[in-house]
């Protein structure tokens, strides 16, 4: 009898692991595609890595000034619907002196960025489009032969996570979310101390992305400093309700948690406020037009508990639209300490109201079992933890990062690291099953 591999994993995914260890397979099912397993896929080491960028507006452009930084990389292809981006990009370029990648306009319409897959000078592909386009272009990125880099969400609907695992399976190339929080210093700090052991066993984990985006939203996108093309985010957040982009939070408790990777999410619960600063807002910036009148279904607040097989409880929330300070929550609690840091934010590009390099965490029992519950460490001594448990990748390549820029240096990091990966034969930290 078949087994449908989706409805397989849904309910006996344990039993995974142990067939996969004791060598069972059948032949009515498979753990992966037919092109091989892609946790701890290791491809060819890649000297020269040569890159096609699809999309250079605000999060393409920062990559493009990043990759071309990279030793190794080569920018070799851009393209984006608005030849004005383009054109900006070129500007950058020559400025810096930084040979100028072949671009790609016009000649197919909004599908010329197939044609740049399609090249043979062309790696890599990295996704930096508008949202819906992110699943599309990675699927036929990897049908073209390339390695696969998406931006955050890399995907929208459960069936597009799907297509892009057997893909990647079929065709054995990465394809990797571009969850650039991962390797925040804050977050790869907590990282480092759940590896060593300092926080015990791990029990409680929370995430968020909160970040009024309301002004970005409703910007004209021809505007100076303008939002998002055609709208694309205001029109999602229109149309559609619940958590659209929980991995901000989410991926660095689940590296925290080994989730994947010893771990694994069960079930979760989840709600959402009613819309009410988003419409206000538009009602009192655009009075008497389509921005003012028209309805939002996103709920203001959406907040999501996930139990994990393991025992331990994930919360998550996302808040786009209320006037409050940006967070992404990064806590994470043991049997033995806590940690809590907020974002470190880019000096150069501070959020309004962010608390900046703040964290706080507590190792160990004091004298006794809960003696030290009003004992954490000050900002002196949580300091001095900073310093000393220092991810080793921040470590090394951190003033770097941060010199560059993008968050602080979390992005640029971030894109070192996965070029270091393929340049030496090396696992990706994040494969297509974490996407």
């Amino acid at each position: 009898m078949q087994t449908n591999r989706r409805d397989f994993l849904k309910g006996t995914a344990w039993m995974a692991a142990a067939a996969m260890a004791s060598g069972c397979m059948t032949d009515g099912f498979r753990l992966c595609g037919p092109g091989g397993l892609m946790q701890g896929y290791v491809a060819p080491k890649m000297k020269r890595i040569r890159v096609g960028l699809i999309g250079v507006g605000a999060r393409g452009f920062g990559a493009a000034v990043r990759l071309s930084k990279i030793p190794g990389v080569e920018l070799a292809a851009v393209c984006d619907v608005r030849k004005e981006r383009l054109d900006l990009m070129k500007k950058h370029f020559e400025e810096a002196k930084i040979p100028l990648p072949k671009a790609f306009y016009g000649a197919a319409g909004e599908d010329d960025w197939k044609r740049m897959c399609e090249r043979g000078d062309v790696d890599v592909i990295y996704s930096a489009t508008p949202w819906h386009l992110h699943a599309a272009t990675g699927l036929y990125a990897m049908d073209c032969g390339k390695h696969v880099f998406i931006e955050v969400p890399a995907a929208m609907t459960i069936d597009e996570c799907w297509a892009l695992v057997e893909k990647s399976e079929k065709t054995r190339l990465n394809c990797m979310q571009l969850e650039n929080c991962c390797y925040g210093e804050a977050e790869m700090l907590a990282l480092n101390l759940c590896r060593l052991g300092l926080l015990g066993e791990l029990v409680h984990g929370e995430g968020a992305y909160i970040h009024d985006l309301t002004t970005y939203d409703y910007a004209d996108p021809d505007s100076e400093g303008g939002g998002y093309h055609n709208y694309w985010r205001l029109r999602w957040n229109q149309q559609h309700k619940g958590n659209q982009y929980p991995t901000h939070g989410l991926g660095p408790v689940c590296q925290y948690m080994g989730v994947n990777r010893g771990d694994r999410f069960d079930y979760l619960v989840s709600l959402e406020s009613d819309q009410r600063n988003m419409e206000a807002f538009a009602r009192w910036a655009f009075p008497g037009t389509w921005k003012g009148n028209e309805k939002v279904e996103m709920g203001d607040m959406n907040t999501t508990l996930i139990k994990t097989v393991k025992g331990r409880s994930i919360l998550v929330q996302h808040d786009v639209s209320s006037p409050r300070p940006y967070s992404r929550l990064n806590k994470i609690s043991g049997t033995m300490g806590a940690f809590e840091g907020i974002a470190f934010i880019d000096p150069k590009n501070p959020l309004p109201g962010a608390v900046q390099g703040a964290c706080a965490c507590r190792f160990g029992w004091q004298d006794k079992p809960g003696g030290g519950v009003h004992s954490f460490f000050d900002l002196e001594k949580s300091e001095e933890l900073r310093v000393k448990y220092r991810h080793p990748l921040w470590k090394q390549a951190g003033e770097l990062a941060k010199a560059v820029g993008g968050h602080g240096g979390m992005d640029f990091l971030m894109d070192l690291r996965w070029a270091y990966c393929l340049q030496n034969g090396l696992p990706l930290d994040m494969d297509v099953y974490d996407l």
